[in-house]
């Protein structure tokens, strides 16, 4: 209990910042600003991940890599995964503001790399080093959100969020296609640098984060090294099995034992470590695991059906990358929307299971939709089924980030989000790799045995194929290509359909622990910081392994923390 020269105030709904609620005008329009700042961060990240949708078949065509097409999204996926729990825990170690900065920085940095990229080998490594940034910018804007508002009213900003993905997913596809068919595909990393600047802009002048006031901490370096080597050799394990290597290859059964032993020793690490990254206490709370394992399939799901989508569009259909883009907007339309709605029931009833729960069965008819598409499908039914899908996601996604967050106090809110994300990204990662190998092994075969002899000579190396040069080739050559893709992509999606319905019944299991109404910190100087009253001291902290909600509120004299039971 917290003793003060004169008597706390009345806790009061949203939890009180320097007199007012959140839903007071001066203290919401702080909030808003923060959060269109955060705004412009989370859509610089998310972009990235889907503007390279449609120009992909174009750029690997110029630089002769048709074979390390899936490398251009796995590097940057793969380094923001292995990222992700590295920020989240530095962000609560010694506060995120440097961090959140740093990562812009990185991002900007790898842009710059893939724009000058002269061949695929550096493009790769300008999408790695962009990951390595990428994998702080959304983490680190999730939490600092979860610093300032109640998990009760976060519903609206995590629909937000939810927003901001599906329209990045539109916006991404749309630009990269014209990026491709006007000034150029390399575009697509130059915008990065005007919108990075003003992200960095936006986070020195409105973010007033506290600065670490705990001392030195102790920073996990083994336990980062080997979640590192771990998810790397899972990811390359599922990008060349099959393909590149045969299962039973030394490499990939090598891989294999890398991961499993770097896996063991990694949970070793965490549980003597004074800080570990992933702390192994997280996976006792029974919403956490069942909202990471859904967030992982879903990733599978949801990644593995965006990356591939634009360019089965732009060789099955025939239409220009542009064209391919528009092509997604039902499915990101949709998304957009159900996310939004979902995030305001969210905010408005306090109920939220029923929403993922939906959500997947919702996803698992549009993958099952997806599976039957032909050649000649008409468009607007193939759009359709991409619409049901995206209303699936948009149920789903940022809610399970809100179950997980209103599980923990908010001095493990960074770790506790970004260990979910992870396990998310690890899908992502997964299922990207899984349908692309799939995807390219099945191509391959089919355009080898497909094709005759004097047509493939007239194709010249279908390894260099792009969808201009399909459609200048001959009716006959064209259809066995079309075909080919068509045949080696949509039963992959049939492929996703258990596994979905998996998630489904994992997240019947949920209990629906009522949404925080005020906000818990170890901290209390840090909600007002954010808002502007740097000035004010906390003279108690909560303990931060108690799930005990906190109130700040502030009279002329120092800040008072009134504890209540959740």
């Amino acid at each position: 209990m917290t003793t003060t020269n004169e008597p706390p105030a009345t806790a009061t709904d949203g939890g009180a910042v320097d007199g007012t609620t959140t839903s007071d005008p001066a203290t919401k329009r702080s909030i808003l600003l923060l959060f269109a700042g955060l705004m412009v961060t989370m859509l610089l990240s998310a972009l990235d991940q889907t503007i390279f949708s449609t120009a992909l078949p174009t750029i690997v065509g110029e630089l002769d890599g048709v074979n390390h097409m899936l490398w251009v999204t796995t590097a940057y996926i793969l380094a923001a995964t292995i990222m992700m729990p590295v920020y989240g825990k530095l962000g609560d170690l010694i506060g995120r503001k440097g961090l959140f900065i740093g990562a812009i920085s990185i991002f900007m940095a790898g842009s710059i790399i893939g724009g000058l990229a002269p061949d695929m080998t550096w493009l790769i490594v300008g999408r790695a080093v962009q990951g390595l940034g990428g994998g702080g910018l959304m983490i680190l804007s999730q939490a600092i959100i979860a610093d300032v508002v109640p998990a009760r009213e976060r519903g609206r900003y995590m629909g937000a969020i939810g927003g901001v993905f599906a329209l990045a997913s539109v916006a991404g596809p749309l630009l990269g296609g014209w990026f491709t068919e006007s000034i150029g595909w390399r575009w697509a990393f130059w915008m990065n640098l005007p919108l990075g600047a003003l992200a960095i802009f936006a986070a020195v002048m409105l973010l007033k984060l506290p600065k670490n006031t705990r001392g030195k901490p102790t920073i996990d370096v083994a336990g980062m090294v080997l979640l590192a080597i771990a998810s790397t050799a899972i990811v390359l394990v599922t990008t060349w099995g099959g393909t590149q290597y045969d299962w039973d290859s030394l490499i990939i059964i090598g891989l294999i034992a890398l991961a499993i032993v770097a896996g063991f020793s990694f949970v070793m690490v965490e549980r003597a470590a004074a800080e570990p990254i992933m702390p192994l206490h997280m996976f006792k709370e029974r919403n956490f695991v069942l909202t990471t394992a859904s967030g992982l399939i879903t990733g599978i799901a949801m990644f593995g059906a965006l990356a591939y989508m634009p360019t089965y569009l732009q060789m099955v259909t025939g239409v220009n990358a542009t064209q391919a883009g528009f092509l997604m907007i039902p499915m990101m339309g949709a998304m957009l929307v159900t996310s939004i709605v979902a995030g305001q029931l969210v905010s408005r009833t306090g109920r939220y299971k029923w929403l993922p729960l939906t959500g997947s069965f919702v996803i698992a008819t549009g993958l099952a939709l997806l599976s039957t598409m032909t050649p000649d499908l008409p468009i607007w039914i193939l759009c359709s089924y991409l619409a049901v899908m995206g209303l699936g996601l948009g149920m789903s996604m940022q809610m399970l980030v809100l179950i997980v967050q209103n599980t923990f106090p908010n001095a493990q809110v960074g770790t506790a989000t970004s260990s979910n994300n992870y396990f998310r990204q690890i899908g992502a990662s997964i299922g990207t790799a899984v349908v692309g190998s799939l995807f390219v092994a099945r191509l391959t075969e089919l355009l080898d045995t497909r094709l005759p002899a004097a047509a493939a000579g007239a194709t010249g190396d279908t390894n260099s194929l792009t969808p201009a040069a399909v459609r200048d080739l001959p009716d006959a050559v064209r259809e066995i290509i079309v075909g080919a893709y068509n045949d080696s992509l949509a039963p992959v999606f049939l492929y996703m359909v258990p596994l979905v319905l998996v998630s489904a019944v994992l997240l019947m299991f949920i209990k629906e622990v009522p949404l925080a109404t005020t906000i818990d910190r170890a901290e209390a100087t840090e909600t007002l910081n954010v808002l502007g009253d740097e000035d004010a001291v906390a003279t108690e902290a909560p303990d931060a392994e108690s799930h005990e909600l906190t109130n700040v509120t502030e009279h002329s004299g120092p800040i008072s923390i009134i504890r209540s039971q959740p």
